[in-house]
């Protein structure tokens, strides 16, 4: 295996590492006005786009034209899924064989297609669990993809099975890995040597391109460190500026694309500290950018939501020889994968056959789950319950309940756990899994979707200020000003728990009038930081102390089956639904102020310069 050491990468002129000291906190101490990115093109020169007249004059005098297609945060999804929000209601979005299709039809229409994976891609779903990602792998072969940057769900299986799939040698690009994976903030622990490549320079119609990559910022908190042994992330790009140095100077790229799983609030801030990069493709919030964005740096900045559903495509042209600009102009386009596009044949028979092991019918066989050890024996497409409401969370900011801090779907998995283990409180991480289950019949796949990650559950005893440290670093890490400072994620749900939020005011004391419902009364109390409660969460054997993200030295109780089987805990929601629907009560948290508007011109989940502490 290749080892690529980063001791002479950072300063291509001295071989030593640097630093851009002071650079980025000072980047994260920027006034939120002062931050709003520019959404008219900067005085470098750069078309906007849909600037036909500009783009035409570009393209007669010899502008070569790419385009760059992006796909990310696909999240084992191989199949179509209902709509979001209010869209289409009725309708299905995403869906491998669709995107396939329209993929393919940009190839057919564009010259210089490539094609970028932005990662979270092998996790999701039972089928990628079930088969530690192979069965996404086996589909996205044959797409074409030509760059990716993993995502921290990419990880999942481990160390040594994120190698066997994405490691030097699984590809035959310029990067030799698989998708053109490359990762310059990953390393294999204790070293400075790196797990990937961190760039690679493909040549596109006589366009040098420096494809750079940034991959997760963080571990897979929601499993704890076990799940990660033997790698280190960093997470504040420090590495970046040494990179750029070397493809704007030693390689002599012309374009410099930044494939980044930080997240888009991230993304721009990297983007404008970084003026040499000229495009980022953004993964990890889930965010849509329906119009481009334009950072301060002249950057272009998408992210293409997930599961599958949107694909974002970037039309170039480039300016030959040295000087000036090099995208002449440009056009965006986030397209959204819905009915009307028909899946692709060969595609959709692929898939047909890999989930036929895992759905009702002849070829169905027992899986065991990679994490747990537990046996799926149930097809997966089986109806487990009913849902009286939509079990969804995505809610833009400006919706009254924003789904950066409530959801009806973490709702109701918190209430289960709480239920399940006969606990005061109920605790779901704030994963922000966007997937909709429709009222009505509820699968087991649909559990899977948003459990895909081998938890078992159980309970501890913990006082009123542990409970409440919990909300406020939940809090925090959600809503920081300082984006850098985020820890992923949203605000965790709660069953159990009634709260008021105040994002505006600081770590500590963003939240107030907590309520807890004793399990064993039914009444609402006021949380006391004195008293003990119990609290049920996601639970892993391989770190036992720690239950729902608490670590404690307190006994730990957990929910097992009737004849004392351990239980998945999509076994657990599976359970509850036999005897009781899917009917969360929402309106939990209450916000007592508006959140920020959007600052870049587009819907927002999470306000994506957080929220402006005001003492």
């Amino acid at each position: 295996m290749k080892i690529f050491n980063i001791a002479d990468r950072y300063n291509p002129a001295s071989g030593a590492t640097t630093r851009t000291a002071g650079f980025y906190s000072q980047l994260r101490a920027w006034d939120v006005l002062g931050a709003v990115v520019l959404f008219a093109a900067t005085s470098g020169g750069l078309a906007l786009a849909g600037d036909s007249a500009k783009a035409e004059k570009a393209s007669s005098n010899g502008g070569i034209k790419i385009t760059l297609v992006q796909i990310g945060d696909i999240h084992g999804h191989m199949i179509p899924r209902p709509t979001l929000r209010d869209e289409g209601e009725g309708g299905e979005e995403g869906g491998l064989a669709r995107m396939f299709t329209k993929i393919e039809q940009i190839r057919q229409e564009k010259k210089n297609v490539v094609l970028f994976n932005t990662g979270d891609t092998i996790q999701g779903s039972a089928e990628a669990l079930y088969t530690r990602g192979q069965a996404l792998i086996d589909v996205l072969d044959r797409f074409g993809i030509e760059g990716m940057a993993p995502g921290n769900w990419d990880y999942l299986y481990g160390k040594d099975r994120f190698l066997e799939l994405f490691g030097v040698g699984t590809g035959t690009g310029p990067s030799a890995t698989r998708y053109g994976a490359v990762a310059a903030n990953v390393y294999h622990a204790g070293t400075t040597n790196l797990l990937l490549p961190p760039y690679f320079v493909k040549n596109v119609n006589g366009v040098k391109i420096g494809v750079l990559g940034l991959s997760s910022e963080r571990a897979i908190n929601a499993l704890g460190p076990f799940v990660t042994v033997g790698i280190d992330f960093t997470a504040d790009a420090e590495e970046i500026p040494g990179y750029v140095d070397k493809l704007k100077h030693e390689e002599k790229v012309d374009l410099i694309i930044l494939v980044s799983e930080f997240g888009l609030a991230k993304n721009v801030l990297i983007a404008n500290a970084n003026p040499e990069i000229d495009i980022v493709l953004s993964s990890d919030m889930h965010e849509e950018t329906p119009r481009e964005i334009i950072a301060e740096s002249g950057a272009i900045v998408s992210e293409a939501g997930q599961d599958g559903t949107r694909i974002a495509q970037l039309d170039l042209v480039i300016n030959p020889g040295e000087g000036g600009k090099k995208i002449a102009s440009y056009a965006y386009a986030l397209h959204h994968i819905t009915d009307d596009i028909k899946a692709d044949k060969g595609i959709d028979s692929l898939v047909r056959n890999i989930r036929a092991p895992f759905v009702k019918g002849p070829a169905l066989v027992a899986h065991t789950n990679p994490i747990n050890g537990t046996v799926l024996a149930t097809p997966i497409d089986k109806v487990v319950g009913i849902a009286e409401i939509d079990l969804y969370r995505g809610n833009f900011s400006d919706h009254p309940i924003p789904g950066v801090l409530e959801g009806s779907s973490s709702n109701f998995y918190a209430d289960v756990f709480r239920d399940q283990a006969g606990a005061d409180i109920g605790h779901f991480r704030g994963f922000r899994y966007g997937t909709r289950v429709r009222p009505g019949p509820i699968k087991l796949e649909d559990i899977y979707h948003h459990i895909p990650i081998g938890p078992q559950i159980a309970k501890i005893t913990l006082t009123g200020q542990q409970i409440k440290n919990n909300i406020e670093n939940s809090a925090n890490g959600s809503l920081n000003p300082d984006v850098f400072a985020w820890t992923g994620g949203w605000l965790n749900g709660y069953g159990g728990v009634r709260m008021d939020i105040d994002a505006y005011r600081p770590l500590g004391s963003r939240i107030s009038n907590v309520r807890i419902q004793r399990a064993a009364t039914g009444t609402w109390e006021p949380l006391d930081p004195l008293a003990s409660y119990t609290f049920a969460g996601y639970w892993y054997a391989q770190d036992p102390q720690v239950v729902g993200g608490i670590r404690t030295q307190a006994a730990v109780t957990v929910v097992k089956g009737a004849d004392e089987e351990a239980l998945d805990g999509t076994a657990v929601v599976a359970n509850y639904l036999k005897n009781n629907v899917a009917n969360p009560e929402m309106g939990r948290v209450n916000n007592l102020f508006a959140l920020p508007a959007p600052v870049y011109g587009n819907p927002e989940i999470q306000p994506l310069l957080g929220v402006p502490t005001i003492f």
